[in-house]
Protein backbone atom coordinates (compact mmCIF):
# COMPACT_ATOMS: atom_id res chain seq x y z
CA UNK A 1 0.00 0.00 0.00
CA UNK A 2 1.49 3.34 -1.08
CA UNK A 3 1.51 6.22 1.40
CA UNK A 4 0.42 9.62 0.07
CA UNK A 5 1.20 13.04 1.54
CA UNK A 6 -0.87 15.94 0.18
CA UNK A 7 0.19 19.60 0.26
CA UNK A 8 -2.49 22.31 0.24
CA UNK A 9 -2.78 26.06 0.76
CA UNK A 10 -6.54 26.63 0.97
CA UNK A 11 -9.86 24.85 1.23
CA UNK A 12 -8.52 21.57 -0.07
CA UNK A 13 -11.30 20.50 -2.45
CA UNK A 14 -8.92 18.43 -4.57
CA UNK A 15 -7.36 16.96 -1.42
CA UNK A 16 -10.80 15.87 -0.20
CA UNK A 17 -11.49 14.12 -3.53
CA UNK A 18 -8.10 12.39 -3.38
CA UNK A 19 -8.67 11.17 0.19
CA UNK A 20 -12.22 10.04 -0.61
CA UNK A 21 -10.90 8.04 -3.58
CA UNK A 22 -8.31 6.13 -1.54
CA UNK A 23 -10.57 3.37 -0.27
CA UNK A 24 -11.31 -0.24 -1.12
CA UNK A 25 -8.93 -1.67 -3.72
CA UNK A 26 -7.14 1.66 -4.28
CA UNK A 27 -3.37 1.02 -4.09
CA UNK A 28 -2.72 4.06 -1.84
CA UNK A 29 -3.83 5.74 1.38
CA UNK A 30 -3.34 9.30 2.64
CA UNK A 31 -0.81 9.58 5.46
CA UNK A 32 -0.52 13.37 5.82
CA UNK A 33 -2.09 16.66 4.74
CA UNK A 34 0.26 19.61 5.20
CA UNK A 35 -0.13 23.31 4.48
CA UNK A 36 1.92 26.49 4.35
CA UNK A 37 -1.04 28.26 6.02
CA UNK A 38 -2.11 27.18 9.53
CA UNK A 39 -5.57 28.64 8.80
CA UNK A 40 -6.10 26.64 5.58
CA UNK A 41 -9.62 25.25 5.62
CA UNK A 42 -8.43 21.97 4.19
CA UNK A 43 -6.51 21.12 7.38
CA UNK A 44 -9.73 20.93 9.38
CA UNK A 45 -11.37 18.83 6.65
CA UNK A 46 -8.40 16.43 6.63
CA UNK A 47 -8.46 16.10 10.43
CA UNK A 48 -12.20 15.37 10.30
CA UNK A 49 -11.41 12.61 7.77
CA UNK A 50 -8.90 11.09 10.20
CA UNK A 51 -5.75 12.18 8.34
CA UNK A 52 -2.70 13.50 10.19
CA UNK A 53 -2.11 17.21 9.51
CA UNK A 54 0.78 19.64 9.76
CA UNK A 55 1.23 23.35 9.08
CA UNK A 56 4.40 25.35 8.50
CA UNK A 57 3.57 29.05 8.15
CA UNK A 58 5.73 30.31 5.29
CA UNK A 59 5.31 33.91 6.52
CA UNK A 60 7.46 33.18 9.57
CA UNK A 61 10.45 32.48 7.33
CA UNK A 62 10.52 35.99 5.78
CA UNK A 63 11.33 34.83 2.25
CA UNK A 64 13.88 32.17 3.26
CA UNK A 65 12.46 29.40 1.09
CA UNK A 66 15.15 26.88 2.02
CA UNK A 67 14.41 27.23 5.74
CA UNK A 68 10.65 27.01 5.13
CA UNK A 69 11.09 23.90 2.99
CA UNK A 70 13.41 22.29 5.54
CA UNK A 71 10.71 22.70 8.20
CA UNK A 72 8.05 21.36 5.81
CA UNK A 73 10.23 18.39 4.84
CA UNK A 74 10.56 17.37 8.49
CA UNK A 75 6.79 16.79 8.60
CA UNK A 76 6.67 15.15 5.19
CA UNK A 77 9.59 12.81 5.81
CA UNK A 78 8.27 11.84 9.25
CA UNK A 79 5.13 10.50 7.53
CA UNK A 80 7.26 8.42 5.10
CA UNK A 81 5.21 9.02 1.94
CA UNK A 82 5.75 7.08 -1.27
CA UNK A 83 3.93 9.78 -3.26
CA UNK A 84 3.59 13.53 -2.71
CA UNK A 85 0.55 15.27 -4.24
CA UNK A 86 0.40 19.03 -4.65
CA UNK A 87 -3.28 19.99 -4.45
CA UNK A 88 -3.60 23.77 -4.61
CA UNK A 89 -0.26 24.30 -2.88
CA UNK A 90 0.51 27.91 -3.76
CA UNK A 91 4.23 28.10 -3.05
CA UNK A 92 6.93 27.83 -5.69
CA UNK A 93 9.23 25.02 -4.57
CA UNK A 94 13.00 25.13 -4.93
CA UNK A 95 14.80 22.65 -7.20
CA UNK A 96 16.43 20.98 -4.19
CA UNK A 97 13.01 20.29 -2.62
CA UNK A 98 11.63 18.92 -5.88
CA UNK A 99 14.68 16.76 -6.52
CA UNK A 100 14.24 15.15 -3.10
CA UNK A 101 10.85 13.79 -4.21
CA UNK A 102 11.22 13.75 -8.00
CA UNK A 103 9.63 10.78 -9.69
CA UNK A 104 7.01 10.55 -6.94
CA UNK A 105 5.54 14.06 -6.82
CA UNK A 106 2.34 14.97 -8.69
CA UNK A 107 0.58 18.26 -9.34
CA UNK A 108 -2.72 19.29 -10.86
CA UNK A 109 -2.71 22.39 -13.05
CA UNK A 110 -5.83 24.18 -14.39
CA UNK A 111 -4.89 24.24 -18.07
CA UNK A 112 -4.13 21.85 -20.90
CA UNK A 113 -0.37 21.87 -20.48
CA UNK A 114 1.94 22.80 -22.09
CA UNK A 115 -0.43 25.77 -22.60
CA UNK A 116 -0.68 28.41 -19.86
CA UNK A 117 1.90 27.45 -17.28
CA UNK A 118 1.74 29.55 -14.13
CA UNK A 119 -1.21 31.64 -12.99
CA UNK A 120 -4.41 33.15 -14.48
CA UNK A 121 -4.87 30.16 -16.77
CA UNK A 122 -8.60 30.59 -17.37
CA UNK A 123 -8.40 34.27 -18.32
CA UNK A 124 -5.44 33.54 -20.58
CA UNK A 125 -7.40 30.81 -22.40
CA UNK A 126 -10.34 33.21 -22.88
CA UNK A 127 -8.08 36.04 -24.04
CA UNK A 128 -6.50 33.72 -26.62
CA UNK A 129 -9.91 32.81 -28.05
CA UNK A 130 -9.43 29.10 -27.26
CA UNK A 131 -12.38 26.79 -27.83
CA UNK A 132 -11.45 24.46 -24.99
CA UNK A 133 -9.69 24.55 -21.64
CA UNK A 134 -9.12 21.87 -19.06
CA UNK A 135 -6.73 20.51 -16.49
CA UNK A 136 -3.59 18.41 -16.36
CA UNK A 137 -2.00 16.10 -13.82
CA UNK A 138 1.75 15.93 -14.28
CA UNK A 139 4.88 14.81 -12.52
CA UNK A 140 6.69 17.69 -10.85
CA UNK A 141 10.14 18.67 -12.10
CA UNK A 142 12.22 21.75 -11.24
CA UNK A 143 10.82 23.60 -14.29
CA UNK A 144 7.41 25.19 -13.48
CA UNK A 145 4.42 23.14 -14.70
CA UNK A 146 6.70 21.21 -17.02
CA UNK A 147 6.98 17.57 -15.94
CA UNK A 148 5.72 14.49 -17.81
CA UNK A 149 1.96 14.67 -18.35
CA UNK A 150 0.01 11.81 -16.77
CA UNK A 151 -3.57 12.77 -17.56
CA UNK A 152 -5.80 15.52 -18.93
CA UNK A 153 -9.48 16.42 -19.01
CA UNK A 154 -10.95 18.87 -21.51
CA UNK A 155 -13.69 21.43 -20.96
CA UNK A 156 -15.36 23.30 -23.84
CA UNK A 157 -15.27 27.08 -23.56
CA UNK A 158 -18.72 28.62 -23.94
CA UNK A 159 -19.30 32.01 -25.57
CA UNK A 160 -20.56 33.57 -22.33
CA UNK A 161 -17.76 32.19 -20.13
CA UNK A 162 -15.87 34.35 -17.68
CA UNK A 163 -12.69 33.25 -15.94
CA UNK A 164 -14.85 32.40 -12.91
CA UNK A 165 -17.44 30.28 -14.74
CA UNK A 166 -14.73 28.47 -16.68
CA UNK A 167 -12.74 27.85 -13.49
CA UNK A 168 -15.81 26.32 -11.83
CA UNK A 169 -16.35 23.89 -14.72
CA UNK A 170 -12.66 22.98 -14.89
CA UNK A 171 -12.68 22.29 -11.13
CA UNK A 172 -15.40 19.67 -11.63
CA UNK A 173 -13.05 17.88 -14.02
CA UNK A 174 -10.07 18.33 -11.66
CA UNK A 175 -12.06 16.43 -9.04
CA UNK A 176 -12.45 13.53 -11.51
CA UNK A 177 -8.99 13.65 -13.05
CA UNK A 178 -6.70 13.85 -10.03
CA UNK A 179 -8.08 10.78 -8.20
CA UNK A 180 -7.84 8.69 -11.37
CA UNK A 181 -4.30 9.91 -12.10
CA UNK A 182 -3.24 9.11 -8.53
CA UNK A 183 -4.77 5.63 -8.68
CA UNK A 184 -2.93 4.86 -11.92
CA UNK A 185 0.35 6.37 -10.68
CA UNK A 186 0.20 4.44 -7.40
CA UNK A 187 -0.34 1.25 -9.40
CA UNK A 188 2.78 1.97 -11.47
CA UNK A 189 0.96 3.18 -14.60
CA UNK A 190 2.70 6.15 -16.23
CA UNK A 191 1.08 6.24 -19.68
CA UNK A 192 -0.83 9.42 -20.52
CA UNK A 193 -4.63 9.20 -20.46
CA UNK A 194 -7.58 11.49 -21.12
CA UNK A 195 -10.91 11.56 -19.31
Amino acid sequence: MKRVAILISGGGSNMVKLVESMTGDHPARACLVASNDPEAGGLKKAAEMGIATAAVDHRLFKGDREAFEAALREHIDASQPDILCLAGFMRILTPSFIEAYQGRMLNIHPSLLPKYKGLNTHQRALDAGDTEAGCTVHEVTPALDDGPILGQARVPIEAEDTAETLAARVLVQEHRLYPEALRRFAAGERSKFEL
